[in-house]
């Protein structure tokens, strides 16, 4: 290997790995410079999450669509953040979206924040709990009125509470 091919080389990986920096971005558990009332070290989180709500809820991953029991749920009641039991999102704002995923065109009044994710060479609106950081899903502007909006959620970032309200 001479030394224009060395080059050439290390310039590909850079651009490599640049990109899949882009397309998956950083496991991080919350937005950067945000606080949260309730922090557990990673390890604490380990201990109390499955390891499919610790991958949703603290690693930004997304479960298979389809596969939650909640996207079928029909009673009244409370949808609550898996992390920390904060009430999120209520019956009352559920829809059937056809994504897979439990979808709702609203959530419980300052139960969620939003950041910005830009993984996947695209740029989404994320939705977190406010309360413990933990990632719920995302926002889209195809929903239905009144808002318009379509918070595709996680089943498993989430439990659900029958009669319980908000």
């Amino acid at each position: 290997m001479d030394r224009r091919e060395f080059l050439m080389g290390t310039a590909a990986v850079a651009v490599l790995a640049t990109m899949g920096g882009a397309m998956f971005g950083n496991a991080k558990a919350a937005p950067e410079g945000e606080k949260f009332e309730i922090t557990k070290s990673e390890e604490e989180w380990k201990r109390v999450l499955s390891p499919a709500a610790y991958n949703v809820l603290r690693e930004h991953g997304t479960e298979r669509a389809g596969s939650s029991p909640l996207n079928a749920e029909k009673r009244e009641g409370l949808f609550r953040c898996a992390g920390c039991e904060l009430p999120v999102y209520s019956s009352e704002t559920k829809f059937e979206s056809g994504t897979g995923w439990p979808s709702f065109w609203a959530p419980i009044p300052h139960a969620v924040s939003t950041s910005t994710d830009r993984k996947f060479f695209m740029t989404r609106t994320e939705v977190h709990c406010r309360r413990c950081g933990g990632h719920l899903g995302h926002v889209f502007d195809d929903g239905p009125p009144p808002t318009g909006k379509r918070y595709c959620m996680n089943g498993v970032a989430m439990t659900f509470h029958a009669g319980d309200t908000a």
